[in-house]
């Protein structure tokens, strides 16, 4: 039998250590800092394995169809499907920004959306900032004075009603414990959606979050504060009056702060949300609740349990059924395993419960593969060919065979990549890994294995 040639040693050599070389952190290998830079991936564990947090929330469509109402416009069945699309995409900007490896983020009939993001630890704080509305507004607090609508404790007065242009709205004074009373002209003078960026700032030690507005908002920013200075603008958010300063003098620059007793934490989230943009429609909690870690490592400790077992399992039965030829099966279902790590941390991929059962369908798969070929140079055996040509055909007559078995897979786990939730994403994805990992191992690294022992040594029986 001719020699291998050399570039497929290199190539097999290659993919081991680099694959080797990507697990360690995932395995704890890497000890030294300045060695560890270098190799800083590690598998991303999904919801199911390291916990997290899972929020539903759903749309108020009352508040929605009274929105339409004011403007006079009739809601739709179509209105609310755009609604939960833009809502659908704002949420997923607001969660990038969180950076949470591979969140969960779908519909759930046509009024909610469930969120799923692992390792995130407060559900209260993800469904303040992620589902706040945060409807900006800037509108100019009326001359007109409030006592002779509302009463000492800022209520509109029995029997009395509002001027057609004006409306109540309340600053919360958390340090006081009450709420201060506006009266606002209604319409608003610049709309929230110019805003272009938010971002945390810092006046006389305080914290704050600046603005911007496009060309548009900038324009009608300078004219309003031109033509209303030692007049106030307040600016609210969610129709709450976060702060309503003096105008001292023209604002052409488009820019401005809000003020709000804001802490470092608070600040950093509402710019967040104003870079966003403001929900469509207003999304009510449905239900919070935190997925606690201790499952997902009891998770953990079951599949690889599961895949040590089934491992082991099937390494005893290709040795005892298949001989010496079983070892070299064994020794490329160690190399499939490998490469799947390596590659879940090279790409960044999320391992989830599902997904070690991907692993484990794969082991067999693995195995199966190398069973059709020692199978077909078996029969080649029996029909007496020579050891060196039985196996080459054993392997170029399996070739197809094994091919299509995984092709018609792979178009599988594609199709539950693209259209399945989290869970099933994560079985799709080891799926694919170790579908494509074990056709290299069976079908290259096993044959090379078999190639190089039978071109050095002058083989008479082959154990099989």
């Amino acid at each position: 039998m001719k020699r291998v040639e050399k570039w497929k040693w290199v190539l097999i050599i290659l993919v081991f250590v680099l694959m080797v070389l990507t697990s360690l952190p995932s395995a704890g290998l890497i000890k030294d800092e300045k060695v560890a830079k270098f190799f800083p991936g590690e598998v991303n564990l999904g919801l199911d394995l390291q916990g997290g947090t899972h929020v539903v929330f759903e749309a108020d469509l009352d508040d929605l169809r009274q929105k339409y109402a004011e403007r006079n416009q009739e809601l739709k069945k179509s209105d609310i499907e755009d609604a939960m699309a833009r809502a659908m995409e704002i949420l997923t900007n607001r969660i990038d920004k969180f950076g949470v490896t591979e969140p969960l983020i779908q519909r759930q009939g046509d009024n909610r959306i469930v969120l799923e993001l692992a390792g995130a630890k407060d559900p209260e704080h993800v469904a303040e900032v992620v589902g706040r509305t945060a409807y900006l507004e800037f509108k100019l607090v009326s001359d007109v004075d409030p006592s002779e609508y509302l009463d000492e404790k800022g209520e509109l007065l029995e029997n009395k009603s509002l001027p057609q242009h004006l409306q109540l709205r309340y600053e919360r004074d958390e340090e006081n414990n009450r709420r201060i009373p506006y009266l606002l002209v209604k319409d608003q003078v610049v709309p929230g959606s110019t805003l272009t960026d938010a971002f945390v700032s810092t006046q006389n030690a305080q914290y704050v979050v600046g603005f911007r507005l496009n060309a548009a908002g900038a324009r009608d920013f300078a004219r309003i504060t031109r033509e209303n200075i030692k007049g106030r603008l307040a600016i609210l958010l969610d129709d709450t009056v976060v702060s309503a300063p003096r105008i001292n003098s023209e604002i052409p620059s488009g820019e401005g702060i809000i003020e709000g007793g804001f802490t470092p934490q608070t600040a950093r989230d509402l710019a967040l949300i104003l870079k966003t943009g403001a929900l469509p429609v207003k999304l009510d909690v449905a239900e919070e609740r935190t997925v606690g870690a201790s499952l997902g490592r009891d998770s953990i400790r079951a599949g690889i349990k599961a895949i040590l077992w089934g491992f082991i399992a099937v390494i005893i039965f290709m040795m005892i059924y298949y001989g010496l030829s079983g070892v070299v099966a064994d020794i490329a279902l160690i190399f499939n395993l490998i490469i799947i790590l390596g590659v879940l941390v090279l790409f960044n991929a999320t391992l989830t419960l599902p997904g070690l059962a991907g692993i484990i369908l794969t082991i067999g798969m693995s195995v199966d593969a190398n069973v059709l070929i020692f199978e077909r140079i078996r029969e080649e055996l029996k029909s007496n060919k020579s050891i060196g040509k039985a196996v080459e055909y054993g392997f170029s007559k399996a070739f197809i065979t094994i091919l299509d078995a995984n092709i018609t897979t792979i178009i599988t786990a594609v199709v539950l990549y693209n259209f399945g939730t989290g869970p099933i994403k994560g079985f799709a994805v080891t799926l694919m890994i170790g579908i494509l990992a074990s056709m290299f191992t069976a079908l290259f690294v096993s044959r090379v294995i078999f190639q190089t022992v039978l071109a050095r040594k002058n083989v008479t029986r082959l154990s099989i």
